[in-house]
């Protein structure tokens, strides 16, 4: 694997892991979180201000120097139309919007550990699409034990109190070939796995084999 190549790995990775942030727009820094569509766009409970910039940064997860940001393309979702149930991915992730307005990002660039990165960079359809509504209610409904201490490791794993999160009884709310979203009470938890997840199958055999 080349530089490039390890760079562009480690930032879809850390961008997956970091979905709570500030926006920069016309001079404004507000706090934002995202979830992703399984297309790969990224998707925000806005303000009508921020639909109207063109110039708009996300600073993942804040503005300090070895964060991401990432310069992002901001389209309308209609919560009513055919792709409102991005609205509904975004609430199962993180509850009550802050806004009334949504919208779809794309990413058209991004500065991270030095270097910078065409929006092509981050390819984050989800293969597992079709499949992660039945993995996470199989999971959620049958395999509470087995989440609960995928979480409590994940957690010591970075060396942070499970309590951070809340992760007495974490939901799962999201999973994608390279990991599974944990929404505890106090926030969300990213589970990375490697080798990546190819199916259903192996995505619950990889939950399982946390209470192993």
């Amino acid at each position: 694997m080349t530089e490039i190549d390890s760079i562009v790995t480690e930032a879809r990775a850390w961008l997956r892991d970091h979905l709570e942030g500030s926006i920069l727009f016309e001079g404004e820094v507000r706090p934002i979180r995202l979830v992703v569509a399984p297309d790969g766009r990224l998707v925000a409970s806005v303000m009508v201000a921020m639909l109207r910039c063109l110039d708009v940064v996300l600073a993942l997860p804040d503005e300090d120097e070895d964060s991401m940001q990432l310069m992002v393309s901001l389209e309308p979702l209609d919560e009513d139309g055919p792709e409102g149930g991005l609205a509904d991915r975004w609430r199962i992730h993180h509850g009550d919007p802050p806004d009334v307005r949504w919208a779809t990002m794309t990413i058209d660039a991004a500065k991270f550990r030095g270097h910078f990165l065409d929006g092509e960079a981050f390819d984050l359809r989800n293969p597992l699409a079709e499949e992660e509504a039945s993995i996470c209610a199989t999971a959620n409904r049958e395999l509470a034990g087995e989440l609960r201490a995928m979480a409590i490791a994940e957690a010591q794993r970075r060396d942070r109190p499970p309590s951070d999160w809340g992760l007495d009884a974490p939901r799962l709310v999201g999973v994608d070939s390279t990991g599974f979203d944990l929404r505890g009470a106090y926030g969300n938890l990213r589970v990375p796995v490697d080798p990546p997840l190819a199916d259903a199958a192996s995505a619950l055999s990889r939950i399982r084999a946390a209470a192993e």
